[in-house]
């Protein structure tokens, strides 16, 4: 019986053999005769190895890429600065050794020179025929030889020192005629070569510097380093053990030194294992641990399971000036692309896309949480086309200038915020519903995947939507537990549904326990950035489980790490941001461009079409600051108790509005116009003083009053079409 079938014919060519043994050799494909190619890795091809391409980078780590190659001239620069500095302080040092050089080279120069102006070539001659003269004294022809050759080389020592009088004549005078540089650079064109003769095999005219390397590398340090650590084992006698293979370096990079290195086959360990080793690996180094830049080499960039990319700081990359943000000087910007968002450690810049993500911010009060978080949200003021939803929990004044823009604005935790944020979550499932009946209802050639587009936004006007949400456990902490359980589900729903229909959501809190901000909210997160942490435990909270063990952990930052924190990108993607720097003013500037972009393009709705206090800042019209507050504070509520508004006057300005009592509050209302109807007012069943907000407007000049409400009479439009953004797919 055969192991094969029989083989057909097709064309005039039989076809290759099918083979009925499980483990039998697979036969060579045929190919036609006229298109034979011969493949160069054939096992059979004697060439392959020859003709093989090796996968090997073809320029070193430093220059692959512009940032790199920035670094490096950076790096170089500083060292040419630091030599300039180390031998301008030692000009003093060095003219002084110059001058001593200089003289033991005109002492050698002089010893050297003496034998041949006392014509020294000669007195061999002449001493000899003296000897023989007072020898033999009466033999003339000795005497006369004897006379003729001293006489030559007295000659000769006349002409020869002559000469060199003259010279040196001739030198002092030129030098003393001549102008104070040309003595100066004459003076120096003789010590220095006098001085070069003088140096000897152990003195030298300059010091030799060598610069201060606060972390300094080497691969055995490197191979003690890991040991150390239990990533490499230990060897026996004088076998140290297996060492890492150095795909590149140790080498200066920057500000510090990068190694790429491939971890010994037969141990066991990996990259992973290296990551979760940073802190005991930094120590063995002598370093920081934030001084420690570890990262997995993956495939695509021709790495493996085992292989290390570790990047070692001279300091802390993250200390010194912080970066303005470059959305401060633009004019405008597109939500689509990715929003600049800070440095690493290396100067790298770090962007990062928004649009189809959700992101949370977690980290300890005071360390730059709030302030990162609005960046996201500055970039959106940039872009006409984006609506934003904001609520704070603590309704300070780092979320008040986007009264100017937002749809939707909620500040603070009590009651009547609260039944606000709840019914923003209403509205929000309401829009996000009516976008997806639209989304379904477009053509494929027009909504291919079922998503938002920029086209789509501006043709149906349905303008992108940031859900920012800062300190979500205030609110969790003030709702009952039926209140909770509806907002976190609200909040999950929009999360995960809601980046498809255009919504963006950028929550925020501090330690985000289980009580605070549940898993199932945060797990369904897509980016997340944390600053300082108190523990590990925290840091996972933020981050997601498990991260810290990867390296992704914000508990090594310290309290001098403003602004810095760990952003997660995806599973296995992560990477310690310096994020860049926007100041409250700034972001207050920010948010005024923002409503002239939404009047320009007629996207200004909700709450910011009539906030007195908003048009007010944008028609540059002076409102009493302590009116503006008021009106602010006031927002969800038509009447309030002093006692109530006072202490949220206290929590937007402490310093303004610390010392404040019912008088001076009162006094200073009137002064800016107040006239009230009622000094009693009634909430919740009690009537106390109070104010109503109705007085308090009637204190804002009327034209602004007129102007806000005819613009909040006036429905969104459709720029396309002319209709209302109601207007379902069919009828636009």
């Amino acid at each position: 019986m055969t192991d094969t079938l029989p083989r057909p014919v097709v064309n005039g060519h039989a076809d290759p053999a099918v083979s009925l043994l499980k483990f039998a050799p697979e036969p060579p494909a045929y190919v036609a005769d006229d298109d034979v190619v011969e493949a160069v890795d054939r096992p059979d091809n004697p060439l392959a190895d020859w003709l093989t391409v090796p996968d090997v980078p073809i320029l070193p780590a430093w220059a692959r890429s512009a940032a790199s190659l920035r670094a490096n001239t950076a790096a170089l620069g500083r060292l040419c600065a630091w030599h300039a500095r180390y031998h301008t302080l030692r000009v003093p040092k060095y003219a002084f050794r110059l001058a001593w050089l200089a003289l033991k080279g005109a002492w050698r120069g002089m010893r050297g020179l003496w034998p041949t102006l006392a014509a020294h070539d000669q007195s061999a001659a002449v001493k000899a025929l003296r000897a023989q003269v007072k020898a033999k004294p009466d033999d003339v022809d000795l005497a006369v030889r004897y006379a003729l050759l001293h006489r030559e080389r007295t000659l000769a020592r006349r002409w020869r020192f002559g000469a060199a009088a003259t010279a040196v004549a001739a030198s002092a005078v030129g030098w003393y005629l001549a102008p104070p540089l040309l003595q100066t650079a004459g003076m120096l064109a003789a010590a220095v070569p006098l001085a070069y003769l003088g140096r000897g095999d152990d003195a030298q005219l300059l010091d030799n510097p060598t610069p201060p390397l606060r972390v300094d590398m080497s691969a055995q340090q490197l191979n003690d380093a890991l040991r150390a650590a239990g990533l490499l084992k230990q060897g026996k006698g004088d076998d140290e053990g297996p060492r890492v293979t150095c795909v590149m370096g140790p080498v200066r990079d920057g500000r510090g030194w990068s190694v790429i290195f491939d971890l010994p086959k037969g141990g066991g360990k990996t990259a992973a294992d290296v990551l979760a080793k940073r802190t005991a690996i930094a120590a063995e180094l002598g370093v920081d641990e934030i001084q420690v830049i570890a990262s997995r080499v993956r495939a695509a960039a021709g790495g493996n399971a085992g292989r290390v990319s570790m990047w070692v700081a001279d300091d802390d990359p993250y200390l010194g000036t912080p970066n303005p943000s470059p959305l401060v000087k633009a004019e405008t910007f597109s939500v689509w692309d990715p929003i600049p968002f800070g440095q690493d450690a290396r100067g790298n810049r770090i962007t990062v896309p928004v649009m189809w993500q959700s992101l949370f911010f977690g980290g300890l009060p005071r360390r730059g949480k709030t302030f990162t978080q609005r960046l996201m949200t500055a970039a959106g003021l940039l872009d006409p086309f984006v609506r934003h939803y904001v609520a704070d929990g603590k309704g300070g004044a780092d979320w008040m200038p986007m009264k100017a823009v937002a749809h939707r604005l909620v500040m603070g935790a009590e009651d009547d915020a609260v039944e606000a944020l709840k019914a923003m979550l209403k509205e929000l499932l309401a829009e996000m519903e009516r976008r997806f009946v639209l989304l379904r209802g477009l053509p494929v050639s027009v909504c291919p995947e079922g998503k938002l587009t920029p086209a789509i936004v501006e043709k149906y006007n349905l303008p992108v939507i940031f859900v920012t949400i800062d300190e979500l456990q205030e609110y969790f902490t003030a709702m009952d537990r039926e209140d909770r359980e509806q907002v976190i589900n609200d909040l999950c729903r929009i999360a995960r549904r809601g980046p498809a229909a255009g919504f963006v959501s950028n929550f925020a809190s501090q330690r985000p326990d289980a009580e605070s901000v549940p898993t199932k909210l945060r797990e369904i997160i897509t980016l997340r950035y944390c600053t300082q942490v108190v523990d590990q435990t925290s840091s996972d909270m933020v981050l997601g489980k498990g991260k810290a063990a990867q390296g992704a952990d914000a508990s090594v930052l310290s309290e001098d790490h403003r602004g810095t924190g760990v952003l997660v990108t995806g599973p296995a993607s992560f990477v310690t941001v310096r994020a860049d720097f926007l100041d409250g003013p700034g972001f207050a500037e920010l948010c005024q461009r923002g409503r002239a972009l939404r009047v320009k393009h007629n996207q200004l709705t909700g709450d910011a079409v009539g906030d007195v206090s908003a048009a007010a800042d944008q028609a540059g019209v002076t409102i009493a600051p302590v009116l503006s507050d008021c009106l602010d504070v006031m927002r969800h509520a038509d009447r309030m108790h002093t006692v109530v508004l006072l202490d949220r006057l206290v929590n937007v300005d402490e310093d303004r509005y610390g010392d404040w009592d019912a008088e001076r509050l009162a006094a200073e209302l009137e002064a800016a116009g107040v006239d009230r109807t009622t000094k009693q007012v009634k909430v919740d069943g009690k009537n106390l003083a109070g104010y109503r907000r109705a007085d308090l407007e009637a204190a804002v000049p009327a034209e602004l009053l007129l102007a806000a409400r005819q613009v909040e009479a006036t429905p969104s439009t459709n720029p396309a079409t002319n209709t209302p953004d109601e207007q379902s797919p069919e009828g636009a």
